[in-house]
């Protein structure tokens, strides 16, 4: 399974929508593009393996696998980049302002029970991120 992840860029943050075979999943939120640096910015384009995680923190959510310089980038709830995020990834019913959404765990919950059936049969799931400007 691939989800598609097409990016819109802000300097206050970075909106997107999650698509599985051409069909919206969800939209996203995350930090802004600052060049990757940890804790500011969300992570660069490309093609990450998703995973199940388990947190006390954040519940369930996804994990992206490999990402250049950085760890533990996460798929879970908040809905406001800036105040909640560390460079993750959130997923939301509709974005309200760059880097901000809302009825996140509701979006997480849509976007957990799509892939965790496929991740419990051991099948592999990508996330490609990718620039509405390129499409």
């Amino acid at each position: 399974m691939e989800l598609i992840l097409m990016r819109t860029y802000g300097p206050k943050g970075t909106n997107g929508d999650i698509f599985l075979n051409g069909k919206k999943v969800c939209s996203t939120i995350e930090l802004p593009w600052k060049e990757n640096r940890r804790l500011v910015s969300c992570i660069p384009e490309g093609k990450y393996a998703l995973a199940k995680r388990y947190s006390l923190r954040f519940g369930w959510h996804l994990l992206v696998k490999d990402v250049p310089d950085r760890s533990y980038i996460l798929i879970h709830a908040y809905n406001n980049a800036l105040k909640e995020s560390k460079g993750c990834i959130a997923p939301v019913t509709q974005c309200t302002g760059e880097g901000e959404g809302i009825f996140s765990r509701l979006s997480l919950k849509t976007l957990l029970d799509l892939t965790y059936p496929v991740l419990q049969k051991g099948k592999p799931i990508f996330l490609t991120i990718q620039s509405k400007q390129d499409a």
